[in-house]
């Protein structure tokens, strides 16, 4: 006999291990040869992850669609994997060093560094695989990658060497996001923007020569309202300690205030007098006139939007800070760099690289401090200098002019420094060249988003798409295989022996200074000292984005890449489409000449109750492990699967994880039940010849919700196949069917009670296996236990997957008439606060003779299930009764002798009030556009969550005043 109740704490690992000792997840099991195949590959969790609630959602969907294919009989592989993530796996074993008072990673070196990283990685790494287990997911554990285990390895260099090779990768010099705490470039990705409180000073950059202009402001009717004469322009700044490396000031071409002094020079206010630089004022599109004074200081070398317009505008880019972001303290004396950016200035073309690099503006007063210090003695030099814009303030004296506002700052995710743009030597991938075939995949349909609007957002990013910087200046990671010469020439190649040899070759083809050099170190048998191999590392997301067919051996043609490429679906959180899905489109389509999926489903976010993101700084974080120790794992991938509705986010409450525990409770106590009344497999009984009505509707509808299921899972519907399980399960099955079941089980009719135990259960039979992509274990359980005698002749994961072509539309008809009418009644005595204990008549109104049949073939039923008592036929309804519609028939409940109906009424009016005033509370609330505008965005929607459930209990209470007064 099965156990009263369900204990997942005990029951989830057996069940798992039963699943390891089976190797049951592995490629291709429970499927025939041949079979079609399925792929999926894992999106890799970082090697120093855990289990979080976006992981939780994003695999469930992928279990689901696994374990659901996997039953269809394909060939599946769900391929498992993790990223090496170079800057938090380096941050997390710098920490345990200095945790232990270890010697520092610079201290040790390298080599020794990495092998610390490896002995983390083998010991505590991976933690997330085991987390992942815990939730089901049905990975083929045996094929586990690393994207830095040696395959993957050795298909990352397959791949840097070929792209070099082809023009497609090159080293230079642009903008990347540094962290000054890690002296890394970092990828968008792990730049997370805050606001923070900030100021805006306002300066003035003197004229050349002392040259004015008359200044003048107009209204928007075109009335002059300021006309001054000005001997300088103003611009506005957050950021002060820039102001030393600019090199231009831009207005917009249509402003007409600063027309006159288009193509001037203007001083840069800091620094020595005597050495003082200039800068052209140019036109270019990018200032807004109508933000600050419409004048913007242009400093290429730490601004995104100014290092575009640098470009344009053929302006030089001086870089001010060294790696951890204090100014620099190199190169030669500012009298000397000063008068060099002058004769930059001056030439009006773009110097190259090298030549800009080696100029270092920064005046000797500030040479080595850090930014923000540096920052506050600016502000002080030039409110000294009398060179700030001014402002009258309560007392009439001029002060300079500085707003507090906030600002949103940039600050690395691992970190916590604030990032600064920084020009620097990287390496880059072409993006727009290899971007080209992924965006034509999608335009023409060869892989499709789910839902289909993040499309939008795929081509925005690829059709503005910016080289790649690849290169990471980390020590964990995939080393760029390039290798320097004496002379700076680099050689690229797939390990340091071939490079040595196109070195050498090279040097000794060419007559100049280096070839003596060269063959005296060939001849004392020193060729290790003639190459210098570039210390930094490749971007995480190259290594990644190989994903789809490195981990199936490329650049070895083995069978799993021949059978599993392309893969089909990819599920991922929209946040990684541009990082990591476009690079794997670009990568599959460049090397595998075929789109590495059909098919991108990118779910939402899984937010707290209220809507609000989650976050440690909120307190809002909700564990997924520690939902899965109070609730087990299938209730809270079921609520993550019927809430994952396409487009929308996830609004968890811990409540509703209770609520589907309930919801398997309610499986289990239905076996139980079926179970203890005899139910048990029967294959003798041929389903087709079922004689009850009850056991053929019950068919019917198992049919319908199967087709509902498959098809629900098949387009990426996942709340609606979900759905469609929850109510067969819990409405048809359960609360319906086995109770119109009872009589049958305590009858005296054996061949009717055979029929029924064997119906029933094939039912659950075909339950546990729809039931199973989302709750494996309790149906994996079920399953089992519900062998009998003859063994099972599989798992149920193996088990196919249910297609019953049952059809009875008279049968499903007749009972879903009963179910409709004993519900109607079930509600109005609910609504109408009937005694629980009172039997009430109905009187039925312009039956037709197919209802007439149909109430007396189920007067028992009906007189049980709805507590009705005698039941009548009439040619009106009777007084002071509630009415429901029922098809033709009008079935009327006479309430005189059940309640009190003044009572009553008086009750209800006094409900509609309450709940109509909190409605008109919220709508004050929402049509306030101060408190919209400025209240968080998961507050304003909590109301208007607050305000539809609300207007539906408005409706209800309605109804039945309507019921009570026209009684």
């Amino acid at each position: 006999m099965l156990e009263k109740t369900y204990d997942s704490k005990t029951v989830e690992p057996r069940i798992a291990q039963k699943w390891a000792d089976a190797d049951a997840f592995r490629a291709g099991a429970g499927a025939e040869e041949g079979a079609e195949p399925f792929t999926i590959v894992i999106p890799p969790p970082n090697v120093t992850g855990s289990l979080h609630m976006g992981h939780a959602l994003n695999n469930t969907l992928q279990d689901i669609l696994v374990r659901f294919e996997r039953m269809r009989g394909k060939n599946v592989l769900w391929q498992p994997g993790m990223d090496h993530a170079g800057i938090a796996t380096q941050m997390v074993v710098e920490r345990q060093l200095a945790e232990r008072q270890q010697p520092t990673r610079r201290q040790m070196g390298r080599e020794a560094f990495i092998d610390k990283v490896w002995e983390w990685k083998n010991e505590s790494g991976g933690t997330i695989f085991n987390q992942l287990k815990r939730l089901g997911a049905s990975c083929d554990w045996s094929r586990e990658r690393f994207t830095m285990d040696e395959g993957l390895s050795r298909a990352v260099i397959e791949v840097f060497v070929s792209l070099y090779n082809e023009g497609l990768i090159y080293r230079g010099k642009r903008l990347v996001n540094w962290d000054p705490k890690f002296e890394t470039a970092i990828s968008d990705l792990e730049v997370e923007s805050r606001e923070v409180d900030g100021h805006m000073w306002h300066f003035k950059y003197p004229l050349a020569g002392g040259e004015t202009y008359t200044y003048v402001e107009k209204d928007a009717d075109g009335n002059v309202i300021l006309s001054e004469e000005r001997n300088y322009i103003s611009i506005a700044t957050t950021r002060p300690e820039t102001m030393l490396g600019d090199g231009a000031v831009a207005v917009h071409p249509s402003d007409e205030r600063y027309a006159p002094i288009v193509g001037k020079l203007c001083e840069i206010p800091v620094g020595p007098r005597e050495h003082r630089r200039l800068i052209p004022i140019i036109t270019d599109e990018y200032p807004d006139p109508d933000f600050g004074s419409g004048a913007v200081k242009i400093t290429g070398a730490h601004d995104f939007n100014d290092y575009q317009v640098a470009r344009r505008n053929n302006i030089p880019l001086y870089r001010l800070m060294d790696a951890t972001a204090s100014m620099r303290s190199d190169g030669e004396p500012y009298a000397v760099c000063a008068a060099q950016a002058l004769e930059l200035a001056k030439s009006g073309e773009l110097p190259s690289e090298n030549e800009v690099d080696g100029i270092n503006l920064v005046p000797e007063e500030y040479r080595g401090l850090d930014r923000f210090t540096a920052r506050e003695r600016i502000v002080q030099a030039i409110n000294a200098e009398g060179l700030a814009v001014t402002r009258k303030d309560d007392e009439g004296n001029d002060v300079p002019y500085v707003e507090s506002k906030k600002i949103m700052q940039p600050f690395g995710d691992r970190s916590g420094v604030v990032i600064e743009p920084m020009l620097t030597d990287q390496w880059f991938a072409d993006a727009k060249t290899l971007a080209e075939p992924a965006i034509a995949s999608v335009r023409e349909g060869r892989t499709n988003f789910v839902p289909k609007t993040w499309e939008k957002t795929y081509f925005e990013w690829m059709d503005n798409i910016q080289p790649w910087c690849i290169s990471r200046q980390l020590w964990w990671g995939h080393q760029i295989p390039a290798w320097y010469g004496p002379d700076g020439s680099v050689f690229v190649e797939k390990d340091e022996e071939t490079a040595l040899d196109a070195a050498v070759q090279h040097y000794l083809s060419h007559e100049g200074p280096w070839k003596a050099w060269v063959q005296e170190r060939l001849e004392t048998f020193e060729p290790g000292s003639i190459l210098t191999r570039d210390e930094d590392v490749l971007d995480t997301w190259f290594s990644s984005a190989l994903w789809p067919f490195s981990t199936l051996g490329w650049p070895d043609e083995t069978q799993e890449l021949a059978t599993h490429y392309q893969t089909d679906v990819l599920v991922t959180g929209f946040d990684i489409i541009f990082f990591w899905v476009a690079r794997m489109m670009m990568m599959g389509l460049h090397f595998m000449d075929e789109e590495p999926f059909h098919t991108v489903y990118v779910h939402a976010l899984v937010r707290d109750k209220n809507g609000a993101k989650m976050s440690k700084s909120k307190g809002n974080v909700i564990d997924p492990l520690e939902l899965i120790d109070e609730y087990g794992a299938d209730a809270l991938r079921f609520t993550l699967a019927i809430m994952a509705a396409q487009g929308r986010d996830v609004k968890l409450d811990p409540a509703r994880i209770a609520g589907y525990r309930n919801f398997g409770t309610k499986l289990w106590n239905a076996t139980r039940f079926a179970e203890m009344n005899g139910a048990k497999r029967n294959d003798a009984l041929w389903l087709a010849d079922a004689k009850l009505p009850v056991n053929r509707w019950i068919l019917t509808e198992l049919a319908r919700t199967a087709r509902e299921i498959t098809t629900g899972i098949e387009t990426y519907r996942f709340n609606e196949a979900a759905a469609s399980a929850y109510r067969f399960v819990w409405n048809q099955f359960c609360d319906w069917y086995l109770e119109l079941l009872k009589p049958v089980f305590m009858g005296e009719d054996e061949a009717a009670k055979a029929e029924s135990q064997a119906v029933a259960a094939f039912v659950l039979d075909e339950i546990y296996k729809l039931m199973h992509p989302f709750m494996p274990f309790m149906t994996e359980e079920l399953w089992d236990h519900t062998a009998g005698e003859t063994a099972r002749s599989s798992l149920l994961c193996h088990a196919g997957w249910p297609a019953p072509s049952f059809e009875d539309a008279e049968a499903a008809a007749d009972i879903n008439w009963l179910v409709d009418l004993v519900s109607g009644v079930r509600s109005v005595r609910s609504e109408m606060n009937v005694p629980a204990g009172a039997v009430a008549p109905i009187v039925v109104v312009d039956a037709s003779a197919e209802s007439r049949a149909r109430f007396a073939r189920h007067e028992s039923a009906i007189k049980r299930l709805a507590r009705v008592g005698d039941i009548a036929f009439a040619d009106h309804a009777p007084g002071q009764s509630a009415q429901i519609v029922l098809g033709e028939a009008t079935i009327c409940l006479p309430l005189g002798s059940l309640i009190d109906v003044g009572a009553e009424s008086a009750r209800l009016n006094k409900e509609i009030d309450k709940v109509s005033a909190d409605i008109e509370r919220i709508d004050k609330k929402l049509s306030n556009e101060k408190f919209v505008a400025n209240a968080r965005e998961d507050v304003v929607e909590a109301e208007r969550d607050k305000k539809a459930l609300l207007a539906q209990e408005l409706e209800k209470l309605t109804a039945a005043l309507r019921r009570v007064q026209n009684s």
